[in-house]
C-alpha cells in the first residue's frame, strides 16, 4: 500500500455530496491489522482511531506508535479521536500529529486547554475538531466552532463498545446543524455521528443531517463491504 502524507488539506478533500464512511480501527482484528486495512482501503474515507486515557474514558485506547504504523499502510486521512483530560490533550495532539494524524478532534470538556489544543494541530498542519459526550449540551461547542473543520456528537456513553443509540441523538444532530448555522460555518464542518452505528440507525442519523458515521462492526463484520458501503453512500439526507 501507498503510504500517505500528512496534510490538513485532506480533510478539505473529503466528498460532501454522499454521506462519508469512516472506519473505527478499534473494531479491526488487531492481530491481522494489515490484512483488514487492505481489506477496507478501497472503501474507507477517513481512518478513525481512539484514544482513551483510562480517566477521562474507561480503559486505555491507542497509542501515537499505533497511528504512525498506520500511516505506513494507508493513503487515506487518519482522524484521532482524544478522549483525554485537559492537563494532557495539548501534548497528545503533538504526539499524534507528529505520528501521523490528519485531524485530531478534542472533547469540548476540555474547555481552555482542548481550544488551545485546537489551535496548535492547524499550527502543526493538521485539521481540528470537536467532540461532545452524550450527556454534553450542544451548545459546549459553540466556542470551537469558528475553528474546527469536524463537530462530532456521541450517541452513546464515552468509551464503551456495543450500546444502543441514544433516543436524544438525532435532535442533538439537528440542534448541532443550528449552531453551525448561526456561526456561518455549516459548509465548512463536517458533521459527525459516533456510537451506536447499526444498520437500522445510520439512516435516522443521515436524515437527521450526519454528514459521516464511525463504522464499527457494521462495516468490517459484512461479508458484502462494497455493497454495505453503496448503501452507505446511497443515504440521503434529511429536508
Amino acid at each position: 500500500m501507498t503510504s500517505k502524507s500528512l496534510s490538513g488539506g485532506a480533510i478539505a478533500a473529503l466528498p460532501r455530496h454522499r454521506l462519508l464512511g469512516e472506519f473505527s480501527l478499534w473494531s479491526a482484528d488487531l492481530a491481522n491489522m494489515e490484512r483488514d486495512l487492505r481489506r477496507i482501503e478501497p472503501y474507507v474515507d477517513l481512518h478513525h482511531i481512539d484514544v482513551a486515557d483510562a480517566r477521562f474514558t474507561p480503559g486505555f485506547l491507542f497509542f501515537p506508535d499505533f497511528v504512525a504504523r498506520i500511516a505506513k499502510l494507508t493513503a487515506k486521512p487518519i482522524h484521532v479521536h482524544l478522549m483525554v483530560e485537559a492537563e494532557i490533550v495539548e501534548e497528545q495532539t503533538r504526539q499524534f500529529i507528529e505520528a501521523g494524524a490528519d485531524l485530531v478532534s478534542v472533547h469540548a470538556e476540555n474547555g481552555e486547554a482542548g481550544l488551545r489544543a485546537v489551535a496548535l494541530a492547524k499550527e502543526l498542519g493538521a485539521e481540528a475538531g470537536v467532540v461532545l459526550r452524550l450527556e454534553t449540551p450542544v451548545a459546549e461547542a459553540e466556542p470551537f466552532l469558528t475553528e474546527v473543520a469536524f463537530f462530532t456528537l456521541l450517541g452513546t456513553s464515552i468509551g464503551v463498545k456495543g450500546q444502543s443509540l441514544s433516543d436524544k441523538a438525532c435532535d442533538r444532530l439537528h440542534e448541532a446543524r443550528s449552531l453551525m448555522k448561526r456561526a456561518g460555518r455549516e459548509k465548512d464542518i463536517v458533521l459527525a455521528a459516533d456510537g451506536g452505528i447499526r444498520e437500522q440507525t445510520v439512516p435516522l442519523l443521515r436524515a437527521a443531517g450526519a454528514e459521516t458515521v464511525v463504522l464499527g462492526s457494521l462495516a468490517f463484520g459484512d461479508t458484502d463491504l462494497p455493497g454495505r458501503i453503496a448503501w452507505l453512500h446511497a443515504l440521503e439526507t434529511g429536508p
